[in-house]
């Protein structure tokens, strides 16, 4: 059973991995004895999160990346290529928070949240799986949201745009499940709760959310660290060879409400 979740000699991609929950996925499929490329826009935190992994003693690779230009995916992905030859796994998390009524939506908030998202996410497992089929084998975990299954109340936080694109997220996982099945790749999704992040400041500092929580959330609290390792480091093994197309949540029971 442990050789299920042995991760050694494989290749991870990990997008969004210069805070938050990247940083998490990053740490978690290192422990596994994966090779960790690490991708995101900022290079000065991305170069602490390499150190880290360092430190732990994971061979870790560092690509700087804006997942909404399709330019730099092409070449993040021959990158982390070139420096490990190969990627099995994939984590699509990069994503972004903004949110505002429907009716004084800017334009341009709409699209940035749907491109970072959404697209992006499609986008980046396009590349990836170039190079996955032609190896016969690989593991997509797009990161969704309990998002994907359910909105929140109007006089809470107005998030239409970020349900939408995270809403897509989960049909976006099942179409690519069902295209690459007989290509050897799985796809799946995690929806996290609200776990306390650099994108989550604005929430966690508003200082409602243990109302929130206790309204929402059967457990009554956030996420903590670490509570989502189980779910990537499961889709990214050998223990879900059989599992595609699926979202997972792990939100403290919030999506059973």
């Amino acid at each position: 059973m442990k050789d299920l979740f042995d991760l050694s000699g494989k290749v991870a991609l990990v997008t969004g991995a210069s805070s938050g929950l990247g940083v998490q996925f990053a740490k978690a499929l290192g422990r596994q004895g994966a090779k960790v490329c690490i991708a995101a826009r900022r290079v000065e935190k991305l170069a602490k999160v390499q150190e880290e992994l360092a430190a732990m003693g994971v061979d870790a690779f560092a690509v700087k990346c804006d997942v909404t230009n399709n330019n730099d995916i092409v070449e993040m992905v021959k990158a982390c290529e070139a420096k490990f030859g190969k990627i099995d796994i994939l984590v699509n998390n990069a994503g972004v928070g903004d949110l505002a009524p429907a009716t004084e939506m800017p334009a341009e908030v709409w699209n940035k949240v749907i491109n970072t998202n959404l697209n992006s996410l499609f986008f980046v497992a396009r590349e990836v799986a170039k190079g996955m089929i032609k190896r016969g084998y690989g593991k997509i975990i797009n990161v969704g949201s309990i998002h994907s299954e359910v909105t929140m109340a109007a006089n809470t936080w107005p998030i239409t745009v970020y349900a939408t694109a995270k809403g897509g997220v989960k049909m976006l996982t099942k179409g690519l499940a069902t295209e690459w099945a007989k290509s050897g790749i799985t796809v799946n999704a995690i929806g996290p709760a609200y776990f306390e992040s650099e994108m989550t400041q604005g929430v966690f500092g508003a200082g409602v959310m243990d109302q929130i929580e206790n309204a929402y959330c059967p457990m009554g609290r956030a996420g903590k660290t670490g509570e989502l390792d189980g779910a990537v480091i499961y889709f990214a093994s050998d223990a879900s060879s059989y599992t595609t197309g699926q979202l997972l949540c792990i939100d403290g029971g919030w999506t059973c409400l």
